[in-house]
């Protein structure tokens, strides 16, 4: 039987219970247990799918086509597992579910309620991830002991343990320790009040994660320990680290994984987690300061690019560079390009997105970058972008736009595929989850994959127009990589530019701390030959880096 973990936050979100549950899970795996995990959304849509970015941060998309929790993508990262749909779990989804049984009649006429039916729905949630496969369950409950949304799930994961036996669940709650600068301590009394609020629930935490700016005192520790009643050894410190990859490093430290086995009985061995920490090492050591622009529109919100940045940082631990992101409102890019901004950069990354608002700035960056070679990356809608820059400027083909910001433009080189005109929900428009593209042999995107079919995720509408494909052949605008039955285009990439690439795709998903995506991977090599020309020493002191690192 697969064992259970909840991890549950108090005081405060943005605690970090994504990042503590994925920490402990990259530990249980180093032990070599086999792990997936899990997010419950509390808010009532039914996915992030719809939601602004500016609401939720980064929609995270699964193989299977999932739109998900951000969470997702630390969980993936932590513990180099694919997840699925299943993976995540809102209010909304549960509840409908609920309502399209009651409406089949499954209930047999009874009073619908909160208790059993819906607790039951999310019980089932979570228990249709224990398969054979598994040996390890970690469930993050969303928001924050006290929420009035949460109840349902507390409730939930409460008779979970009495469903599944005392010895196959535990109980992780994070809460946070203030420093009060004017007392001049630590503060012990928020954590007391959410294990209290958690406790009025029915659930006593096994272990808790205390949060702080400064590691705690051995005094602090058995204060927590004798007022919330558990066990010293229970009380876990995650104090602020320098770097998110350092903190399964600081939880071993600590204890918990040990004190996690035993609360569920798992003979498991001690972890291996000597690639974790050449990983740590690879971090500290990439100190080659490296400027990348990403151009956005919701850059005053980091967390909606939260996946292309952590694969510019995998990148960057690979070649010793530090990335110092530069956040640039696409609707300010035209004024940048008088001041010089652009021109300073290494790099720079064109995002994904949707709606019409700052697409004329991303058009903008897209011709500076290939007019100046600056190495560029377009990801999905800057795929597009970069598509509509070369169509107007080199092809001639003059207002030439996405029929999503256009619709009567002249020259619809970006448009929806025929199948998808008479489509009405917005979510059945979609081309979301893992396609196979076939690469040019020889290209730049064949060389970087080091290979000619390659898989990676996609969630957007529309796509490079086919009738159009015609105009670019033979020029320098490459289509390098095509869905297998050639209609679609997944990838281009300019002849003779140092690096300007675009894919339809979202390979930030698939990136890996110790593995980077290889289109970012590509993306820094050149950034990196870029730094090395205006500072030739650039290059040399990130290779004496990686030698240190490396012994």
């Amino acid at each position: 039987m697969a064992k259970h973990i909840f991890v549950t936050g108090g005081v405060v979100s943005s605690l970090g219970k994504g990042l503590t549950a994925s920490s402990l899970g990259r530990l249980l795996k180093a032990r070599g247990l086999r792990v997936t995990m899990q997010k419950l959304d509390p808010y009532i849509n039914v996915d992030p799918g719809t939601m602004n970015p500016f609401e939720h941060g980064e929609v995270f998309v699964t193989d299977d086509g999932g739109e998900t929790d951000l969470d997702l993508g630390h969980y993936e990262r932590f513990i180099d597992e694919s997840l699925t749909k299943d993976s995540n779990a809102t209010t909304g989804g549960i509840y409908s579910s609920v309502l399209a049984a009651e409406r089949r009649g499954d209930y047999l006429g009874k009073t619908v309620q909160v208790i059993p039916h819906i607790t039951d729905e999310i019980k089932r949630r979570i228990s249709r991830l224990a398969t054979d496969d598994v040996d390890v369950v970690i469930t993050e409950v969303g928001g924050t002991v006290g929420d009035i949304e949460i109840l349902p799930f507390l409730e939930a994961i409460r008779q979970f343990r009495l469903d599944v036996g005392r010895d196959n669940v535990c109980y992780v709650h994070v809460t946070l320790v203030p420093f009060i600068g004017p007392a001049g301590e630590q503060k012990t009394k928020p954590t007391q009040h959410s294990v209290t609020e958690l406790r009025s629930r029915g659930i006593q935490p096994d272990a808790i994660v205390c949060r702080s700016e400064e590691p705690l005192s051995d005094d602090l520790k058995r204060k927590i320990s004798n007022l919330c009643d558990v066990p010293v050894d229970a009380v876990v410190n995650a104090a602020d680290a320098p770097s998110l990859y350092e903190i399964p490093l600081v939880l071993h430290h600590e204890g918990l994984d040990d004190y996690v086995c035993d609360v569920l009985r798992l003979d498991a061995p001690a972890p291996d987690l000597a690639p974790w920490r050449a990983l740590v090492d690879r971090v500290e050591a990439a100190t080659t300061p490296l400027r990348i622009g990403i151009i956005g529109k919701y850059v005053s919100l980091p967390d909606a690019y939260l996946s292309v940045v952590e694969s510019l940082r995998h990148a960057g631990f690979a070649h010793g560079a530090d990335m110092q992101i530069e956040w640039i409102q696409a609707e300010e890019v035209e004024g940048l390009l008088v001041d010089g901004r652009l021109r300073e950069l290494d790099g720079i990354v064109i995002p994904g997105g949707f709606g019409e608002r700052g697409t004329e700035g991303k058009v903008a960056a897209a011709t500076y970058t290939r007019e100046h070679d600056i190495p560029c990356l377009g990801i999905c809608l800057g795929m597009q972008v970069m598509t509509v820059e070369y169509a107007r400027n080199v092809l001639g083909l003059t207002g030439a736009n996405s029929t999503e910001f256009d619709r009567q433009t002249p020259h619809p080189v970006i448009d929806l595929m025929d199948t998808q005109r008479d489509v009405t929900d917005m979510g059945g428009t979609m081309r979301l989850g893992a396609y196979v593209a076939e690469l040019a042999p020889g290209s730049q995107v064949a060389e970087l994959y080091g290979k000619t079919v390659v898989s990676e995720r996609h969630r957007h509408r529309y796509e490079f127009n086919p009738r159009y494909r015609s105009k670019f052949d033979g020029t320098d605008f490459v289509c390098s990589g095509t869905s297998p039955d050639g209609r679609l285009v997944e990838f281009i990439e300019l002849d003779g530019h140092p690096f300007w690439v675009g894919t339809q795709a979202h390979p930030e998903f698939k990136s890996r701390p110790d593995r980077p995506a290889p289109l970012f991977d590509g993306l820094i090599r050149a950034a990196l030959a870029r730094a090395e020309g205006r500072n030739p020493r650039l290059l040399e002191l990130a290779a004496e880096r990686q030698v240190a690192a490396g012994s």
